[in-house]
């Protein structure tokens, strides 16, 4: 009998333990190699876990199990023939004709269950003793409350949803549903929730605020968005204006493309930039690296393979590790200002908003423009104000003028056409 141990391969460096976030087999079922046989959830992503060979699956891990690396969570059978399903409507069929039978029982007993019921009795309307208790602490009356046991009585569910009426008004009780679900957070969402109350508790972070005039972003796409996608196969969006403003801004103000290492400033002659993605598990920022060096359509490109595999579930932890800034668009949930938290081990991120038309003066003269508020959240420890203050004008002043900051006075040749 040959039997296959599989263990948990390792997502990455530095992780040492995910957790089973669901099975996608059942114990005993027959499974093809490279068939998905679970989804696993480390501090980083979510990954599937593929059948090594195929064979009749053995679990050894529940979902919600944190698991090493390495460990074995599963067995595969590789000597189990593959079942036909022919069989199985055969030995299912006496089952179906000792059904009623069985249940017949049942019918005659159930009355004599019934006078149990009646082992303790209450005056109408009056509460039990639990629930008694419970209208006691609430200092409220019993005539107050209406009660939903037999013969009207008042029960703990009762007492517990009637609400202290207010003075000179009527009793008041809830009428909705007042249920509740728990859920256990996954590994990631515990990490992230980790992470942000670290950078909350252990940073000296500020935010600072601007505006943008996205009225030349919106001429250029007007003019070329058919033009640039037949040219390069991808759509000409906002988010590659921002990538090129933002590693410009980067390098000259190299203290915001820093971190801080105990003691220790740590510049990078780098710009690898994390755009933040909403995915079925969550936020996930995976990392366009070198940006400083990518055209308009390699921006665009590189963005949407990465999203694609966020929302697909095939993103990997080293696609989302690293990153020396990060970019964020809540303008997309409908957002009109944030203040952005920074992404660890990071210095700072900017904040997209969504596009507005707002009078705005310009030349002495008030006129309606698309505009956007730009956040940057920053790490007060290690950029001071005049940094901080000058990267923003910095994106602002490429934003407003893309053609003559980006493209160097030619949009055609700067967007590759």
């Amino acid at each position: 009998m040959s039997v296959l141990e599989m263990k948990v391969p390792s997502p990455g460096e530095s992780i040492t333990e995910v957790e089973i976030a669901t099975w996608l087999v059942k114990d005993g079922d027959y499974v093809e190699k490279d068939q998905p046989i679970a989804e696993v959830d480390s501090d980083k992503a979510t990954l599937e876990l593929p059948a090594e060979e195929s064979g009749v699956i053995t679990l050894k891990a529940e979902e919600g199990d944190v698991v090493q690396v390495g460990q074995v969570v599963c067995l595969i059978d590789m000597d189990a023939a593959k079942p036909s399903g022919n069989a199985a409507p055969a030995a299912e069929a006496p089952k179906q004709e000792e059904a009623p039978k069985a249940a017949e029982p049942a019918k005659q007993e159930a009355p004599a269950a019934q006078p149990a019921a009646a082992t303790q009795t209450y005056a109408t309307g009056a509460p039990s003793p639990a629930a008694k208790k419970i209208l006691d602490e609430k200092g409220m009356d019993a005539a107050q409350v209406s009660g939903s046991g037999r013969d009207g009585r008042i029960t703990k569910s009762d007492a517990e949803l009637a609400a202290v009426p207010a003075l000179g008004g009527n009793p008041v009780t809830a009428t909705g549903s007042r249920s509740t679900t728990t859920t256990k957070l996954s590994v990631l969402r515990r990490k992230i929730a980790q992470r942000l109350v670290s950078v909350k508790n252990e940073t000296a972070m500020l935010t600072t605020f601007n505006e943008v005039d996205m009225s030349e972003i919106f001429r250029l796409r007007k003019l070329y968005k058919e033009e640039f996608a037949q040219r390069h196969g991808v759509g000409l969006g906002f988010m590659s204006f921002f990538t090129k403003a933002v590693t410009r801004a980067l390098q000259m103000y190299p203290d915001v493309n820093a971190s801080i290492d105990g003691d220790f400033k740590v510049n990078y002659d780098f710009c690898d930039i994390s755009i933040a993605v909403s995915g079925p598990k969550g936020l996930m920022v995976p990392v366009l690296r070198n940006a400083e060096n990518m055209s308009f359509a390699s921006v665009e490109a590189n963005i949407k393979d990465l999203a694609t595999k966020v929302r697909d579930g095939k993103i990997t932890v080293d696609e989302m590790t690293g990153g020396t800034f990060t970019i964020t668009n809540g303008g997309t949930f409908g957002s009109m200002m944030s203040t952005p938290i920074i992404n660890p081990p990071q210095s700072a991120i900017l904040g997209m908003h969504n596009i507005i038309q707002r009078p705005v003066a310009v030349d002495g003269q008030v006129v309606i423009r698309p505009m956007m508020y730009v956040a940057m959240s920053y790490d007060h420890r290690i950029i001071d104000g005049k940094e901080s203050v000058g990267f923003l004008v910095a994106v602002k002043e490429a934003i407003d003028n893309p053609v003559g900051i980006l493209m160097n006075g030619d949009e055609r040749k700067g967007l590759g056409l």
